[in-house]
């Protein structure tokens, strides 16, 4: 099966600076991250703080997800973390 956002629902995790959604390929769940750094290359603007972070994520919610998609067709692995270089 391909991998799937049905749910648009996103944090933000302060503890590792990043923004967290959910994909799902079937009944696996893939876990990603979005760290800050690769939000503020897409949306220099962003303020420092969880709406900021969360608005940036919003704003660029389509590039993430088929940044998001490639990244699980190559390796197929639970869990992402998507950097700056990513982009």
């Amino acid at each position: 099966m391909a991998l799937n956002f049905p749910n648009a629902s996103r944090s933000y995790d302060r503890s590792r600076d990043c923004v967290r959604f959910w994909g799902h390929d079937g009944v696996i769940e893939v876990a990603f991250m979005v760290a800050a750094d690769a939000l503020l290359a897409l949306e220099p603007a962003t303020v420092d703080d969880e709406t900021g972070w969360l608005h940036a994520f919003d704003v660029h919610r389509d590039k993430v997800l088929t940044v998001a998609e490639k990244a699980y067709a190559k390796a197929g692995h639970t869990s992402y973390t998507l950097g700056p270089s990513d982009f």
